[in-house]
């Protein structure tokens, strides 16, 4: 994988800079990018607020690097892992009173303040306090020692796809306004929600009382997550992929033989186009979903396997050794990122490349 860091620092600032004309300021969430080191720091040099990550691995890696970030852990925490969420961690998104109070005793044991969001469920039946549970909720965060109650967030369009809209989003603002009311204080943290929330923010002329987003497929891809369209002045090649051809042939385009599963317990269609250029390339399913790769102009993606990606190369004469350039959505971004079969590569802004070591989290120069 190529990453170049100007890109992806001119997509963060550019959102950045949007979104504060709109008094929202942006949470950078590195979790696609396994807590890069070198990738948050371009998210802090655009502006974000805070980094975001949904594994408490990663927020490790970067404090190991010394990020000078405050971080929220955007998943709510597991039990087991509360002792290290208070230790590395500025806020956490929760939704469990027992993990807040498990928090909580972790926090005194530190002598530390760890701050909690709360997330309300508002329709895409992930994570979330049901609305009418909310209150009761804030009371016991606010009785809990070492406990700091931040705000309130949610999240959309990650499980059903719900999009944020007028309804939701003034839901969410509504019950800021209740949580003040009951308890008199000031909300300081209203986290609408992430990517998927970009059309909603700039088609409204008023968006409530959210300040704050949770950003990382936007700024690294340059595309919205509802219908994966590009966002207008955004980069959508920060981030490519390329492949090595390991074998290329001319061959039927149907299998032969009785058809019973492959190595994924599918039972696979195929459509006789008669002979074909196919080409192998040494990536698969292990890697990169290979649904989320969009190939160069003149090439379809015709099947995957664990360490095979398998193309119909059309009249392009690929040779073994050569190699192939891919873009990728958020899907196979992720997967590949986690691969360790993957190289990352960075482009630094001065041109140069570093090839990143990503279980340490320090980059090695080349």
């Amino acid at each position: 994988m190529e990453i170049d860091l100007d890109k992806i620092y001119h997509n963060a600032r550019t959102l950045v800079d949007r979104l504060a004309s709109r008094g929202i300021s942006v949470t950078g969430v590195s979790k696609a990018t396994l807590g890069s080191p070198e990738i948050a720091g371009v998210f802090l040099q655009a502006g974000v607020r805070a980094l975001g990550d949904s594994r408490i691995e990663n927020i490790e890696a970067m404090r190991y690097a010394q990020v000078p970030a405050p971080m929220t852990m955007i998943r709510s925490p597991m039990l087991s892992q509360a002792e290290r969420v208070v230790r590395h961690a500025d806020v956490s998104l929760n939704t469990e009173i027992e993990v807040i109070r498990k928090l909580s005793l972790e926090a005194q044991k530190a002598n530390r303040r760890h701050g909690v969001v709360l997330m309300v469920e508002l329709g895409d039946l992930r994570e979330g306090i049901m609305p009418d549970d909310l209150i009761d909720t804030v009371r016991e965060t606010l009785s809990l020692p070492n406990i700091v109650f931040k705000g309130i967030g949610t999240n959309l369009a990650c499980r059903s796809g719900v999009s944020p809209d007028s309804r939701n989003m003034a839901l969410l603002s509504k019950l800021v306004d209740s949580i003040e009311a009951t308890f008199g204080l000031t909300v300081d943290i209203v986290s609408g929600g992430n990517s998927a929330n970009i059309q909603w923010v700039f088609s409204e002329t008023d968006t409530g009382r959210i300040n704050d987003l949770r950003m990382g497929e936007s700024i690294l891809l340059g595309c919205e997550p509802l219908h994966r369209t590009p966002i207008d002045g955004l980069h959508t090649d920060a981030i490519t992929l390329i492949a090595e051809v390991i074998e290329s042939k001319v061959k039927p385009s149907r299998p032969t033989g009785e058809i019973g599963q492959n190595a994924f317990g599918e039972k696979p269609t195929t459509t006789d186009r008669g002979h074909i250029m196919q080409t192998i390339l040494a990536i698969g399913i292990q890697d990169i979903d290979p649904c989320g790769l969009q190939s160069p102009v003149g090439t379809e993606i015709i099947g995957a396997s664990s360490d095979h990606l398998l193309l119909d190369s059309g009249s392009y004469g690929l040779s073994v050794g050569a190699e192939m350039m891919f873009q990728l959505n958020y899907s196979a971004l992720v997967r590949a990122m986690t691969s360790p079969f993957v190289t990352k590569i960075v482009k630094h802004h001065r041109a140069s490349m570093v090839q990143q070591d990503w279980t340490s989290g320090l980059p090695r120069e080349q």
